[in-house]
């Protein structure tokens, strides 16, 4: 049965100003500029430059104001025929100057002209497809080939199915072919460059590679031996099995396996590597070290100084001492007001955004005062983003926008800042101490290690709990993982 009832409820909603400074947190400075860029495009009210840099304009802005003025002192202007608005005289002078006789060419002959070259680099598929050029084949059979290329990942492998290329063919360019001339033609790319190209898998690529070195010396001839018959021993690193299958000594198998590792996994990469994109990191903040004492600097250079525009504060002016109620003018009254609204608003945002990232490192900066002055890891303390926010009276998903995608310059390199917040452990002697120190002393475990008999994971959480960590086999594998440290039995070496 429908009804109709009054009901009141108490809601808490973001005000727009609020949900825009949010929005703002997260940006990272690199990223801020072309923010700021792009809320002047869309707000003529915002403009560049400081309060007080209005000098530039006056006539213009004045301009604009009297034309207003003007507007509404006289109704009757607005209905003035297009013959008294413009005058076509002012556009015809017949006094004008030549453009040529503006324009001064000082340049000889003789003079040397320097041009900027421009580097412009070949893919690795347009590299194949020239060396196939090369070959003597028919038309039929190079669109097989120039197929084949095109299936080829970045990689340089053929992970497409020769049954499916045939498929491929008959639907797409209507040749009909069989997997046995693919296969065959496959082979054929197989010989370009750079070696190990065209290969279906890893096993493959490296016999492709060591067939095209010397099979007649000793060592390449073991190696080729150890990737065709005994391929998932070596990948395991069970070398024990492969010195007694092969009745080969130790250095014959060290030897071998010094060939093997010259090898390129991935033979493509080696024109993606050139034509790759450097991306560089500019800092959010910069942390110095004077005599002791440090000192914190906001990175603020792609965030130029805004200001309300002049004249639209003149025109919002002019437009209120307008006694018409004209419709047209109330639209553009409310049109300037809004747009000076939003500049305010962006203004204030910018230097609240400012404001709360400065002191939100600051308070990290004091926090990991010991570390920042040392930069010893193992200093560093446990601290998560209720500690910054409770000291800073500010809201956990606040800090946690301040921290998400910015970096700090330090004396001793450029870092993620969200990777200061780490969890606390307990020692023996009760102290807590951050994770981050515990991943340090592990990794120093290992780069120590025997590699001919690398540690297990048991043995690294039995050396810890030697020195006074009490952590479990599991979290060692854990904290491993993350940093991207192999288990054991891959980190051996000969």
């Amino acid at each position: 049965m429908l009804n109709q009832k009054l009901q009141q409820k108490l809601l808490q909603k973001l005000s727009p100003q609020q949900i825009q400074l949010m929005k703002l947190l997260e940006v990272p400075t690199i990223a801020l500029e072309q923010r700021i860029k792009q809320e002047i495009e869309e707000n003529p009210a915002l403009e560049e430059g400081e309060e007080g840099d209005e000098e530039s304009g006056d006539g213009e802005e004045e301009d604009i104001v009297n034309d207003f003025e003007e507007e509404d002192d006289d109704s009757d202007e607005s209905e003035r025929n297009d013959e008294d608005e413009f005058a076509f005289a002012d556009y015809i002078d017949d006094d004008e100057i030549p453009l040529y006789k503006l324009v001064a060419n000082n340049t000889s002959l003789d003079d040397e002209r320097r041009e900027m070259p421009y580097a412009s680099g070949i893919t690795f598929h347009e590299q194949l497809l020239s060396q196939l050029g090369l070959r003597v084949l028919d038309e039929r059979k190079f669109q097989i080939a120039a197929h084949i290329i095109g299936n080829l990942d970045d990689s340089g492998y053929l992970q497409r199915d020769l049954h499916a290329m045939v498929d491929d063919l008959a639907f797409s360019q209507n040749i009909k072919t069989t997997a046995e001339e693919i296969h065959e033609l496959l082979i054929v790319i197989q010989g370009f460059d750079p070696p190990g190209v065209g290969a279906r898998n890893l096993q493959e690529c490296l016999m492709i590679q060591l067939m095209r070195d010397d099979p007649m010396r000793d060592e390449v001839k073991v190696a080729i031996q150890i990737i065709e018959k005994h391929f998932d021993d070596f990948t395991k690193k069970h070398y024990d099995k492969i010195t007694k299958k092969l009745e080969i000594s130790e250095t014959q198998l060290k030897d071998a396996v010094h060939e093997i590792l010259k090898l390129n996994p991935k033979p493509g990469n080696t024109y993606i590597e050139h034509s790759r994109v450097q991306q560089y990191i500019v800092p959010d903040y910069i942390i110095a070290n004077n005599n002791g004492v440090l000192e914190l600097y906001l990175n603020s250079k792609n965030a130029p100084e805004l200001r309300v525009s002049k004249t639209y504060q003149e025109m919002l002016e002019a437009y209120s001492k307008t006694k018409s109620k004209d419709s047209g003018k109330k639209d553009a009254l409310m049109f300037v007001k809004q747009k000076i609204e939003g500049a305010k608003w962006f203004i204030d945002a910018i230097k609240q955004r400012q404001d709360t990232l400065y002191q939100t490192m600051l308070c990290i900066m004091d926090y990991q005062k010991e570390y920042f002055l040392e930069g010893d890891e193992t200093l560093i303390k446990p601290m998560i983003l209720k500690d910054i926010a409770e000291k800073i009276n500010l809201d956990i998903s606040t800090i946690s926008r301040v921290a998400n995608s910015k970096y700090v310059q330090t004396p001793f390199g450029t870092f993620l800042l969200k990777s200061f917040f780490s969890e606390s452990m307990s020692t023996d002697s009760g102290e807590e101490v951050s994770s981050r120190e515990v991943k340090k002393i592990l990794q120093d475990c290992i780069s120590s290690e025997n590699k001919r008999k690398p540690l297990t994971d048991d043995e690294l959480a039995t050396i810890l709990h030697e020195k006074g960590y009490n952590i479990a086999r599991r979290t060692i594998a854990k904290y491993r993982e993350m940093l991207n440290i192999s288990v054991a039995r891959l980190r051996k070496e000969i």
